[in-house]
């Protein structure tokens, strides 16, 4: 696959199954997404891999427990349950402001950084032939996740990477009408 095809065909799959990648396709996947633009080299990211049979089961259980601690209910249960169970391969990405340079740049480039190292892993992926999707929301903000995470006070879990096998067919990109997005001077 071409670099303009994966870009134009991208999407997300939340029907992902085994095998996930293997230790080489997760180590170019984490080459490509430390490759990204870094305006002053502050590699402002961190990934979290969770492969292994007791690293999932632990990422299921603090999703449970987040549900639980923080009350969110039955129908966030379930969709904890779906999560945990959703992808063999699950990276997050966090974001560690870096203020030790010379000259820092500011947070919100930083994470602009960060944002893309998340892209640039799924991308690695698709070129790879898996699927993948990006989860955010509850998860990502969890007290919980964010310390087995190892962020600190301002770190940021921007994205949980779920990685697997394509268990469908999901099509190509989404043809999307530029007419709304774009003026031309």
């Amino acid at each position: 696959m071409d670099a303009l095809q994966l870009l134009t065909t991208r999407r997300s799959s939340k029907k992902l199954a085994a095998p996930a990648p293997s230790a080489e396709q997760i180590e170019l996947m984490l080459q490509a997404a430390t490759q990204v633009p870094d305006h002053g080299n502050m590699r402002p990211f961190r990934f979290t891999v969770i492969q292994s049979e007791d690293g999932l089961q632990r990422f299921r259980s603090l999703l449970r427990q987040t549900v639980t601690e923080l009350n969110f209910g039955e129908e966030s249960m379930i969709k904890a349950e779906k999560i945990g169970n959703m992808a063999p391969l699950v990276i997050g990405v966090g974001f560690r402001p870096n203020k030790e340079v010379a000259k820092p740049k500011p947070e919100w480039e930083q994470m602009l950084s960060a944002g893309c190292a998340a892209y640039a892993l799924q991308l690695a992926a698709n070129a790879q032939g898996f699927d993948n999707v990006w989860i955010t929301g509850l998860w990502t903000n969890s007290p919980l996740m964010r310390e087995a995470f190892g962020c600190g006070e301002k770190d940021k879990i921007i994205g949980l990477i779920m990685i697997g096998t394509p268990a469908e067919e999901t099509g190509g990109g989404k043809n999307t009408d530029l007419s709304e997005f774009v003026q031309y001077w």
